[in-house]
């Protein structure tokens, strides 16, 4: 009976470090992110390497640690939704997104899947989170909210043109946060002395006429706000300032890039690295809902000499020594 049971001990021993054995050869859960895109990866491109970047600074390294599974509505936003489900059955572990529709689409397709921003105009308004500090749900991540960039727009365009008496505003009344950039464009006008003429720009169709009536309202320079239909057409809007020799300053160094004459405003290729912070303490075990929403941290003066030249414009030495780059 002895032999018996120390032979039944010895069995089981021997199975358990089998056990053990095989559990510690398993390869290990690689983790998978899924990028949902609003636009083309040429359209942002730069953004995705910084979030690349970000990742790799944390040590996660692309088919070895970490998956990444990108998905791009190639401008169609009402392919957001669809893309977001696919994410979903995929199992991803966190879903990155670039801006309110895709963010949206995400939310709508999962309520227990991490979300984290890759940056948003109003994360609050839009209704993703309940407040900054404190997001709830499954939604955290990086703002673009910032009280002084509009202002300090018109401020640089002042500069340039130090005669500046009227400025078209470009933007599109349906995006969050526009009536708050707007209000804050106002209060800079004020102290500067500049009138303002708001354009609405609610779709494609309205890009020319809204370039007409700023030159009907002899307006001596143009201030784009966040928008969607703006940033997809940003080609054809700065060969209009270009024809309409209006110089223009836009919040997204794309559009200046694509042929417009400058842009101030927050880095969003600084909010897309720093994304990867969150990515990593969400595969770390902390809730999105634990993790306040960021404000922006680093802003950005691009200026397109090429374009300024178009227009018979000489860009002053003081700014262009501020610049954080200038094409030339």
């Amino acid at each position: 009976m002895k032999k018996a049971a120390a032979l039944s001990i010895l069995v089981a021993v021997m199975l358990l470090a089998v056990a053990l054995i095989a559990e510690a050869q398993q390869p290990a859960k690689i983790p998978r992110i899924g990028f949902l895109i609003g636009s083309s990866l040429s359209a942002k491109e730069a953004r995705i390497e910084a979030s690349r970047q970000g990742l790799r600074e944390l040590g996660y390294v692309e088919g070895k640690n970490i998956t990444i599974e990108h998905r791009y509505a190639e401008g169609k936003l009402e392919r957001a939704s669809e893309l977001a489900a696919e994410l979903v059955r995929q199992g991803v572990d966190v879903i990155v997104t670039s801006g309110p529709t895709p963010t949206r689409a995400a939310k709508e397709a999962t309520v227990m899947i991490p979300i984290v921003m890759g940056f948003d105009n109003d994360p609050v308004g839009n209704g993703f989170v309940a407040s900054l500090s404190r997001p709830g749900g499954n939604i955290t991540g990086l703002s673009t909210l910032h009280s002084e960039v509009s202002g300090k727009r018109l401020e640089v365009l002042k500069e340039i043109s130090p005669r500046l008496a009227r400025v078209a505003v470009f933007g599109t009344s349906t995006v969050p946060g526009n009536a708050q950039a707007l209000k804050e464009t106002e209060l800079a006008a004020r102290a500067l002395g500049i009138k303002l003429q708001y354009l609405d720009v609610p779709n494609q169709t309205d890009i020319e006429s809204a370039f007409r009536a700023a030159t009907k309202g002899r307006a001596d320079a143009a201030l784009a706000l966040a928008s969607r239909i703006l940033f997809s057409h940003r080609i054809q809007v700065a060969e209009l300032a270009a024809k309409n020799r209006l110089p223009a300053i836009y919040p997204e160094s794309e559009q200046v890039e694509a042929g417009g004459l400058m842009c101030y405003g927050v880095s969003i290729s600084d909010l897309y690295r720093r994304a990867a912070t969150y990515v990593d303490k969400i595969l770390k075990g902390t809730k999105p809902a634990d993790l306040p929403v960021e404000q922006p941290k680093k802003f950005e003066l691009i200026i397109n000499l090429k374009a300024a030249k178009q227009i018979g414009l000489t860009i002053p030495p003081n700014v262009l020594a501020r610049a954080d780059k200038v094409i030339k």
